[in-house]
């Protein structure tokens, strides 16, 4: 059943295992659909359209998407706040996403040329984005403040299982299906069907009519600007965030060329797949226990800051020793700092919202502090890689920018 609930409190009662567990493979596909591309297929469709130029042209599709996601998710979660179907708030949006989202890809699976390489990215971009806003919201919607930072561990293992999962498939499709194109069809395949159990089980609070704010596209526009100075919190939230996956953005951008270029490994697409799998089990170590821990001891700023400590060791170690024994080593690492950043993190995000009507935008808006460093990441990496010092110095970057935002998250106030 849809519960009818005061849609501008905070919730106060306990989710049910049921419905976290239907929230995490929703999730799951999001990312499925985001990262089988990102980590596997895209690289290789730059590679198939440009051999000489692949750096290049993945900088540029990874970055002009990333730019279409910064727009699509806080618009879709202005979107969502104003929904008012019988079915909840987030729920026409996640159903939908799900499925043009899978129609996305297989287009996106066809594209032999550049600019639609290009087009086709961003149109997946845009469309996951709705239900991954949707779905971002469902947390403050639901999950009281007392559970968020476990249910932001819950949130962190499906992305991650997501990036694993999206990972496995891609290198199974076009091994099994006999190319790229096999790779988006098994991916699109999960896409479609992972969003259904959450939907069935109908949990979403619904907007009437009379409650809906007011749909009117200037203002609606006006309340992406959110005043640093009127809600300091929210900007240093933003700022920690943005650099914080700005360096994580920069460790990732180039890593099958990195393995391929730099380590020389015999199979970089399995060599991918291992250390997203190693990254992903060390992440599964660390995310539930920072949750957990977060949540008893009330604290948020002390785990997100010693987050971004270890997540620049592991950029530090590809830096110094670029061989593959410490790649892996590194993607371990990485794993562990991850996990403890996006737990912790989210929790903490949800606490510094502005006002609880605009709960689905106000988050859009925090995650452009996610796609916008997927769109700097290219800019920043491609003349580094190319001309500037290489994969040591990329690497270098990267732990320096993390170290800085991990510093910020003591600026904020209001959250211990």
């Amino acid at each position: 059943m849809t519960p009818v609930v005061d849609v501008l409190a905070e919730p106060s009662g306990k989710v049910a295992p049921r419905w976290i567990a239907f929230f995490s493979v929703a999730v799951a596909g999001t990312f499925v659909g985001w990262y089988g591309p990102l980590q596997i297929l895209l690289a290789r469709q730059a590679e198939a359209v440009s051999p000489h130029g692949k750096e290049n042209l993945l900088a540029l599709v990874a970055g002009v998407g990333a730019a279409f996601s910064m727009v699509a998710n806080p618009l879709w979660g202005a979107l969502s706040d104003r929904t008012t179907s019988r079915f909840g708030k987030r729920i026409p949006w996640i159903a939908a996403g799900g499925v043009l989202g899978a129609a996305s890809l297989l287009l996106l699976g066809s594209a032999s040329s550049v600019a639609l390489l290009v087009a086709g990215w961003c149109l997946v971009q845009v469309v996951l984005n709705a239900p991954f806003a949707a779905l971002s919201a469902a947390i403050p919607d639901q999950v009281p403040v007392a559970q968020r930072g476990t249910a932001g561990g819950y949130f962190g293992i499906a992305q991650i299982f997501g990036v694993m999962l999206g990972t496995g498939l891609a290198v199974a499709g076009v091994g099994l299906l006999g190319g790229t194109f096999g790779g988006y069809l098994v991916c699109a395949g999960f896409v479609l069907i992972a969003w259904v159990p959450y939907v069935v089980l109908r949990r979403d609070v619904v907007l009437a009519a009379s409650e809906r704010p007011a749909l009117k596209l200037a203002a609606m526009v006006r309340g992406f600007w959110l005043s640093p100075r009127r809600y300091p919190d929210f900007a240093w939230a933003w700022l920690t965030r943005f650099l914080m996956n700005l360096g994580n953005s920069i460790v990732l951008l180039y890593l099958l060329f990195f393995l391929k270029d730099e380590v020389r490994v015999e199979d970089p697409d399995a060599s991918v797949l291992i250390l997203t799998v190693i990254n992903a089990l060390s992440l599964l170590v660390s995310v539930m226990v920072a949750g957990i821990w977060s949540d008893r001891v009330g604290k948020r700023r002390v785990f997100v800051f010693w987050a971004g400590l270890i997540m620049a060791a592991a950029a530090v170690l590809l830096a110094a020793w670029p061989t593959w024994t410490v790649a892996m080593v590194a993607a371990a690492v990485l794993g562990l700092g991850f996990g403890v950043y996006t737990s912790v993190d989210f929790a903490l995000l949800t606490q510094v919202l502005p006002a609880a009507v605009d709960r689905g935008k106000d988050l859009g808006v925090l995650n452009i502090a996610n796609a916008l460093p997927q769109v700097l990441a290219p800019v920043i990496a491609a003349p580094i890689v190319t001309s500037l010092g290489g994969y040591s110095t990329l690497y270098s970057v990267s732990a320096i920018v993390g170290l800085v935002g991990a510093v910020f998250v003591y600026q904020i106030r209001s959250v211990r």
